[in-house]
């Protein structure tokens, strides 16, 4: 294809003419889809600018190496993070800390149902929450009001927590020898789920309000989940949503993963979730 108008002429050699959007006429030859041929760009002002293209720099040619420089630098972030989430795991082991990486979109209710929780388990062992999020330390403030030490992390225009970010959280955040450390991560269904953190169990949280339909709009989120909370149950008779229907599209991704019903605001299912925490690894008291 002609970089300059798209026409199949590209591929034919011989001269072949242009009709710019002035209505000037540009002719140009091709002699084969290797040779660099030079071409005339109209910019938005009028002006026109010549340039020529080698074989392997012409319209369209150099995606499938911009494409895979793409995948080269993704694949070196993740081996960095994975390699430290090796590290987080070793350490969470050495402690005996059951670690819950908490996912969902935001207004899921997560940090509610997070507050519940730790009321619930406060006393039994010990606790501790990393918090992430963009700005502001207002969920790790609402973790502070239990009792329960939280250090907030903040991610700026990063819409996830790495393993990094919680390697450096616990240089101020003392673990929770034979406790619960619950990582809250920022609220987001899509980049979170490529990121081990080194966590024991991955969780994510969907709300009544989001629509039966998340798990197959946001799979790789709920592909690598542990368990599945629906939450904010308590607002069903006022809502049009299929809770069966949201248990099959959760099958469809990641078939035999539990799900559970809950409300953090009326209670309703903590005990089956407090109770999926000590059956996975939870800490005896």
């Amino acid at each position: 294809m002609c970089g300059v108008c798209g026409c199949g002429n590209a591929e034919a050699p011989g001269e072949h003419e242009h009709v710019l959007a002035d209505g000037t006429v540009v002719k140009h030859a091709h002699d084969s889809v290797e040779q660099p041929h030079e071409h005339v760009h109209v910019m938005a002002d009028g002006s026109r600018v010549t340039h020529a293209h080698g074989p392997s720099e012409a319209h369209g040619r150099d995606e499938g190496s911009a494409r895979a420089r793409r995948i080269k630098v993704e694949q070196d972030i993740l081996s960095k993070n994975d390699g430290q989430a090796r590290i987080n795991r070793a350490r969470f082991e050495k402690h005996d800390a059951f670690v819950v990486n908490l996912m969902s979109s935001p207004g899921s209710g997560k940090t509610t149902l997070l507050v519940k929780t730790l009321e619930a388990l406060k006393g039994e062992r010990p606790l501790a929450v990393i918090e992430g999020d963009q700005e502001t330390t207002l969920d790790a403030d609402r973790i502070r009001a239990t009792g329960v030490q939280a250090f907030q992390v903040n991610t700026g225009k990063g819409c996830h927590l790495d393993a990094t970010m919680v390697d450096r959280a616990l240089e101020r955040l003392p673990m929770p020898d034979r406790g619960v450390l619950f990582i809250e991560n920022v609220g987001n269904l899509v980049c979170p789920a490529g990121f081990d953190l080194g966590e024991s169990k991955k969780v994510v949280v969907i709300s009544v309000t989001e629509g039966e339909d998340k798990p197959l709009k946001y799979p790789d989120m709920f592909a690598v989940a542990d368990l599945v909370l629906v939450n904010k149950i308590d607002l069903l008779p006022h809502l049009d949503f299929d809770v069966a229907k949201l248990e099959g599209f959760v099958a469809r991704v990641r078939p035999g993963v539990r799900v559970l019903k809950v409300s953090a605001r009326s209670g309703e299912g903590f005990g089956a979730w407090l109770e999926w925490l000590k059956a996975k690894g939870l800490p005896a008291a």
